[in-house]
């Protein structure tokens, strides 16, 4: 059967780029090595909060969204997009496999007129030194001129209402004119604005930028977070103070760390790729290093609460973790910094446990922790990683005998109390 569009990975990414092109008019095809996934998907079943399934089932029912695990059936589409998980390795280094895995699948189908399209966050090179040559050599074809080939990087940000997959404009690079005319006439089917830019290494460079403004910002005011502390300043009220500079200043919150699918990841992927060129990301590693320290310091806070505010060490204390998403209001635990300190609370000997009305279960090293009922008279501490909307805060500090607020959640209420620290 025809398909206008097949994406690749029926992810955080997949999924809502399925949904703008399926409402845009285009028919749509998922392929995702999960059977467990596909027949969700088919069933009109979404696992992506962005997509409720009530949507999803519409577009099943009255558009013909179908997914499938049949790389064969790429033949039939005119487009393919590539929206895989780029991870590191335990080493911090990129990690391409499941990419060129997939590129490797998609050479093997590949005919005259295809559109190819890595989304996937990566160093700048990728697309023409890694993915081309696969496709090229699998397929016999040439890249730009029997197929197009492009680059445009995803810009999705789970939870958010205001800016989504179709109203955030679209950067295209491909890997000749006629690769970025092709990828901007298809996505400018869908979304409502598409930027070109001149080269795929430009288009991945533009992602890793965005992401490494973040992330260096985020690690500055995380790095005062742990000044204040020593000052005896509040962090918070500084942050709120120099937000209402109406020019010149953006707003950046210090927290446990960072989480998501993208900025704890990107960033390493252009420091490991300037090795090439003996270049050294200074700002990039360092930002890296501060951010990577906070779940430590974040340790190093509970035990002093639970030290001064409890007559308590940490170790045989019980504590709650309130919410394991990396971010509020939403599901997405990957790369947490609440994982990361729910580990090194029990390293240092404390009981925990966690409640996350979003996440009622999350792996953690082969063990399965569940969502613990929100009794915070239980604990000798509570720890805010994660400030979801929906919790009752006030109640919280009524009940808790310690709470410690890693996000402002408590002052963000305008709610004083003996009980809390703050970050």
């Amino acid at each position: 059967m025809h398909r206008d569009v097949a994406i690749v990975g029926a992810g955080y990414v997949g999924v809502p780029l399925a949904q703008v092109f399926a409402d845009a008019g285009r028919s749509v095809l998922l392929v995702d090595v999960s059977a467990e996934r596909v027949a969700q998907l088919n069933r009109g079943e979404s696992y992506i909060e962005d997509v409720p399934s009530a949507k999803l089932k519409q577009l099943v029912e009255e558009r013909g969204l179908r997914a499938t695990t049949d790389y064969d059936e790429l033949r039939e589409a005119d487009a393919i997009l590539i929206a895989l998980p780029t991870p590191l390795s335990r080493q911090r280094e990129p990690d391409l496999s499941i990419v060129l895995s997939a590129a490797e699948q998609i050479a093997a189908r590949l005919r005259p007129g295809h559109l190819v399209v890595l989304e996937s966050t990566t160093y700048p090179g990728t697309t023409r030194d890694e993915i081309l040559p696969i496709l090229e050599r699998g397929s016999g074809l040439v890249a730009g001129v029997d197929f197009h080939l492009a680059f445009s990087p995803e810009r999705v940000d789970p939870g958010r209402l205001d800016f989504t997959t179709k109203n955030v404009p679209k950067v295209v690079g491909g890997v000749n004119d006629a690769s970025t005319e092709a990828a901007a006439a298809l996505y400018g089917s869908a979304v409502d604005s598409v930027h070109r830019v001149s080269t795929p290494e430009a288009a991945e460079l533009t992602k890793l930028l965005e992401n490494i403004f973040r992330s260096v910002n985020i690690a500055l005011v995380n790095e005062l977070a742990q000044l204040c502390d020593r000052m005896g300043i509040d962090i918070w009220e500084v942050v709120d103070a120099a937000a209402t500079k109406p020019f010149g200043f953006m707003r950046f919150e210090p927290g446990p760390g960072l989480g998501g699918h993208c900025i704890p990841i990107d960033p390493f992927y252009l420091t490991w790729k300037a090795r090439e060129f003996d270049f050294s990301t200074r700002f990039i590693e360092l930002a890296g290093e501060v951010n990577q320290n906070m779940p430590y310091y974040c340790r190093s806070r509970v035990s002093q609460a639970l030290n001064h505010g409890a007559g308590r060490s940490l170790k045989g204390s019980s504590i709650l973790v309130l919410g394991v998403a990396y971010k509020a209001d939403i599901s997405d635990t990957r790369e947490s910094p609440a994982v990361k300190l729910i580990q090194l609370l029990q390293n240092a000997g404390a009981a925990v446990a966690y409640h996350d009305p979003h996440v009622p279960s999350f792996e953690e090293h082969g063990t399965t922790l569940s969502s613990a009922p929100l009794e915070p008279g239980a604990y000798d501490a509570v720890v805010i990683a994660t400030a979801h909307t929906s919790i009752d805060y006030a109640r919280l500090v009524d009940d808790a005998r310690l709470v410690v607020d890693l996000r402002n959640a408590i002052g963000r209420h305008g709610i004083e109390s003996d009980k809390v620290w703050k970050l």
